[in-house]
């Protein structure tokens, strides 16, 4: 276990450098410093001394790959792409351009991006699950034509939908919660209720349908079959068989989304006003602070990763047929 644990990290390690280099292509060569100073400084007519200027105070007045004019030691580190690149593999995010620390500003936001997708997770995956379950069971009858017609209708709808008519229904004409906002410790839970609903609700029509693909596939295997032929009812069938063995699909899905969860819903949070890193990263675009986004990019892919190797060792704790090698 230890042994392919440490493969596949090595194996990540050529990813994440591919995922940094090109990263840094599309921020520093398509958009060269003098582009990003300009764009900081947000005035029409800005001197040339002023874009220096700025450069100098955030590091970007270095060569790009190689230093001619360093030492010979120093050709290479004294380089934007080692200063602002080089960082992140030991996650040392480094400055925004607007002169925040990047880290702290993610040990921040995580807990609110944390707070609504963890519990949006657990309810829909629950949600799910169940109404996949009920037209399984009621299958080839008008109760899963209708399910079916819905979760249809359901897909089909925009999230913005969503989140836009939870607001002015909810928040605005019954007054339940707040529309937007967020607080801190047991008072933030009334501002989280509202995303976490408009979460669950809007991936119910995908959600089911997959889950009912899933035990489908299974309903018509041998051993339910087999199942049935010694009495057992079809609740039991698939409470007890069909959705134990259709865990590693299931799984699959979950524990690739969880790292994800921790970067928050970038339109979740910024409609409902939540200081979580979805919303971070917004505005990290919005305002053109491009070491916050490179950070956040490098940051989900290393996610990615650690959720892709997840999956892999929860298939040895539910099918005991896979082994590691």
């Amino acid at each position: 276990m230890i042994k392919y644990i440490l493969r596949r990290i090595l194996y990540a390690l050529p990813l994440l450098m591919g995922v940094n280099i090109l990263s840094f292509i599309l921020f520093f060569v398509v958009n060269s410093p003098d582009d990003m100073a300009r764009m900081q400084l947000g005035q029409k007519h800005v001197t040339e001394q002023a874009v220096q200027n700025w450069k100098h105070q955030h590091g970007y007045d270095l060569p790009l790959l190689w230093n001619d004019r360093a030492s010979s030691n120093k050709k290479m580190t004294e380089t934007i792409f080692y200063q602002k690149s080089i960082g992140l593999f030991l996650l040392d995010f480094g400055v925004s351009d607007s002169g925040r620390n990047i880290s702290e500003d993610i040990k921040q936001r995580m807990w609110p991006s944390l707070s609504i997708a963890l519990p949006s997770l657990i309810v829909g995956l629950l949600v799910n699950i169940s109404v996949a379950l009920m037209m399984v069971l009621f299958r080839n009858s008008y109760l899963e034509f209708s399910s079916i017609v819905l979760c249809v209708i359901l897909m089909s709808i925009s999230s913005l939908f969503y989140i836009i008519g939870g607001q002015f229904f909810i928040g605005k004409l019954l007054k339940l919660v707040p529309i937007s906002g967020y607080d801190t410790g047991f008072s933030a839970i009334k501002f989280l209720i509202l995303p976490i609903v408009i979460s669950v609700i809007s991936g119910i029509g995908s959600g089911a349908r997959w889950y009912r693909t899933l035990f489908l596939e299974e309903v018509e295997k041998d051993y339910v079959r087999t199942a049935r032929a010694k009495g057992l009812t079809e609740t039991q069938v698939l409470f007890k068989h069909v959705l134990k063995n259709a865990m590693i699909p299931i799984l699959t899905g979950v524990v690739v989304v969880l790292p994800l969860l921790f970067m928050g819903s970038l339109i979740m949070e910024s409609f409902f006003s939540i200081p979580g890193l979805g919303s971070y990263t917004i505005d990290a675009i919005n305002s053109q602070d491009f070491a916050i986004v490179r950070a956040m990019v490098f940051l989900g892919s290393v996610l990615y990763i650690f959720g892709l190797i997840l999956t892999d060792i929860s298939y040895t704790i539910v099918d005991p047929r896979v082994r590691l090698s």
